[in-house]
């Protein structure tokens, strides 16, 4: 009872901090997925073993000119492709079946990438039209909540089949397809507030939402399970570290930048 007090306090301190970002002003927003985009880079660079500081000092640069500088859709384009390549390499990782031992460099692009381009991109995604789409950010982070906690909800209550037993022996494929469906649920209650994405994108939106962050929870899970630890740190207490909470949306922002860059062109 007390651990999952201590969960809830945790993840209503999170979720305060979050939305007090997001209603603020965007300035607030980005230097907050900044800090957290850091923060992650910390425990993954302390669970793969990355010498240096220079992982903090390319996100850092990549991170101000993205959100500052750059306004070309050929060099965004390319951040997107260098993002999802390392991401797809990250799920052959995953598939592999192989305790695959990185060298430095590679340590260095999965980190930059994987971590830095997801919270670039995350970051990226509420401004259309050069203005700040609160209740579209805000609904893509209800989409994981929702699937999140329905699919442990349901997982613990009727699951039995396991999802990837091997990496992360408590999912299941319960749980897995009742997060999806309440994420689907969520995805219509948001098409009634941010009407400018209409209610088919907004569940096509939770379906590749939902996907590419369960196999985001899993990579992480592989990183964790390789370096023989729990949680990726211990910054949240009853959740882990900060990329335990996040690993997801981190996984999950460049698709949803592409799927929504998608809608903006046949629209």
């Amino acid at each position: 009872m007390k651990e999952i007090l201590r969960r809830l306090l945790t993840g209503a301190v999170f979720v305060i901090l979050l939305l007090s970002a997001i209603f603020l002003s965007s300035d607030a927003f980005d230097f907050l997925f900044m800090t957290f985009g850091l923060i992650c880079l910390y425990e993954y660079k302390r669970m793969v073993k990355l010498r240096g500081y220079h992982v903090f000092i390319a996100y850092l640069g990549l991170w101000w000119a993205y959100i500052y500088l750059v306004q070309d859709k050929i060099l965004i384009n390319i951040l997107m492709f260098a993002t999802i390549t390392v991401n797809f390499a990250l799920l052959f990782y995953l598939f592999s079946g192989k305790e695959k031992l990185f060298n430095n460099l590679q340590k260095f692009l999965i980190g930059l990438f994987y971590i830095g381009g997801g919270c670039i991109f995350l970051t990226m995604i509420p401004y259309k039209d050069s203005d700040f789409a609160q209740f579209l950010i805000m609904g893509i982070f209800i989409l994981i909540w929702v699937n999140d906690s329905f699919a442990y909800l349901v997982g613990k209550t009727i699951g039995k089949t396991k999802l990837f037993p091997s990496v992360s022996p408590k999912k299941t494929v319960e749980g897995t397809l009742g997060g999806y469906v309440f994420a689907l649920g969520a995805a219509y209650f948001m098409s009634k507030y941010e009407t400018n994405v209409s209610l088919v994108q907004w569940l096509i939106l939770a379906t590749v939402i939902v996907s590419a962050g369960s196999l985001g929870d899993l990579v992480e899970s592989k990183f964790k399970r390789a370096a023989g630890v729990k949680d990726s740190g211990a910054i949240l207490p009853g959740h882990g570290g900060m990329l335990d909470r996040l690993d997801s949306l981190v996984f999950a922002a460049p698709f949803a930048y592409l799927t929504l860059t998608i809608f903006k062109h046949v629209s």
